[in-house]
């Protein structure tokens, strides 16, 4: 995507699954919002309905996958194959050639053979070696039939950080670091891509156009939203969820006081509060205000992080931390408690049925009611609270609609 942008392209970037923390990486360098494809989470027509409004204006498409290519809620499905089927998409396998040569050939042939619906049309080796190792990967896709479209080199300085919920995207307000990285990155691949072989694969726009059809299911109400927004704090937010609203207001919980005036929801989504407890604290005021509007009937959708924020305090390694108080509960985010809660969720409340994605380390100190019973992907009961106080709604799961 870096190198398509510096080429001078309008890239439109879209990712496979709900993850809502590469998605900053693509929109860093892309300098547009990038946009998740997820047939769990929605309907294929929507699927479709999306990669078109929102790469119309693109000069190029750009679609990252998640897990392995096949990796599914259930089996494959849900997984980047199943994306790459709905859309008629073809896929380049992005490959970790470390420490392996000719064996490579026993894994590309499965890929590619695995499933006639899926069009492998090139690879990309990750982690090369050396020119010579390269050179011994080419002969595997020589023998397979396979365009190899190049290579990374293994470079140290190219490793991304992580922390416990994915990548460290912390470094991302930093311009200066993201030109860096961009320019090291983009530099390595002119030399080692082909990436005029690479966008020779684009087949698509013309011939399935005409079978775009929007799904009358996601015509929604258009609320004016009052929406929590902070780098870190509240940040894991779904591009279609907010643009499916009528209009929108941000606020930083962490240095600012909320307007409600005008405002049809307020919006809390996840990310990482626990991070940034010493100026959520020190903001009363906006915490007495938001606590005000929840109890006068104000309705509110809290996920994960915007749940964690509702409660009554949050308990970390260096003591207890008062939040807005709205929900009766202590959240605990010390180290020693940390339990890892992910996967799809599905629940039906008041008639009608909610999706989205848990993943969070923190839990509740004491276990609160829930107002209807969770389910995974595959159907099974799975214990997440879901909350319903007045006009709130929170909960740990990252809703796709509300």
């Amino acid at each position: 995507m870096a190198l398509l942008t510096a080429r001078g392209y309008s890239v439109q970037p879209f990712k496979c699954g709900p993850d809502y923390i590469d998605t900053k990486f693509h929109e860093a360098v892309c300098g547009r919002p990038s946009v998740n494809l997820d047939t769990f989470m929605a309907t294929p027509d929507h699927v479709r309905e999306l990669f078109w409004r929102y790469g119309a204006d693109a000069d190029v498409c750009v679609v990252e996958g998640m897990m392995g290519l096949f990796d599914g809620y259930d089996r494959d499905r849900g997984s980047s194959s199943e994306v790459a089927r709905v859309l008629g998409l073809p896929v380049v396998l992005v490959v970790d050639a470390k420490r392996a040569a000719y064996s490579m050939a026993a894994l590309l042939q499965g890929f590619i053979h695995f499933r006639d619906d899926v069009r492998i049309a090139g690879v990309i080796f990750n982690k090369v070696g050396s020119e010579r190792h390269f050179q011994m990967l080419q002969q595997v896709c020589d023998d397979l039939g396979v365009a190899c479209l190049g290579y990374l080199p293994k470079s140290a300085t190219l490793e991304q950080g992580s922390r416990y919920l994915g990548l460290d995207f912390s470094e991302l307000s930093n311009n200066n670091h993201v030109k860096e990285v961009d320019s090291q990155l983009t530099a390595m691949l002119e030399k080692t891509v082909e990436i005029d072989r690479l966008l020779a694969l684009e087949v698509y726009r013309k011939q399935t156009q005409t079978l775009l059809t929007a799904n009358p299911d996601f015509a929604v109400s258009k609320p004016r939203v009052l929406l929590a927004r902070s780098p870190e704090s509240f940040s894991f937010v779904y591009q279609e969820v907010v643009d499916r609203f009528g209009s929108v207001r941000i606020f930083n919980p962490e240095n600012e006081v909320p307007d409600f005036s005008d405002a049809d929801l307020l919006y809390l989504p996840g990310g990482y509060p626990e991070k940034h407890l010493a100026a959520l604290v020190a903001n009363e005021t906006c915490r007495r205000a938001i606590k005000d509007y929840a109890e006068g009937g104000g309705r509110v959708v809290a996920e994960c992080g915007g749940m964690m924020y509702l409660c009554r305090s949050i308990l970390t390694d260096e003591g207890e931390m008062p939040m807005c108080g709205v929900l009766p509960y202590r959240i605990t985010a010390r180290r020693a408690d940390r339990k890892l809660s992910l996967g799809y969720r599905r629940f039906v409340l008041d008639g009608r049925e909610y999706r989205g994605h848990e993943f969070h380390y923190t839990q509740f100190v004491e276990q609160p009611e829930t107002a209807v019973q969770v389910y995974d992907a595959k159907g099974n009961p799975v214990p997440t609270p879901v909350m319903k106080y007045k006009n709130v709604l929170a909960s740990y799961t990252h809703l796709y609609e509300f």
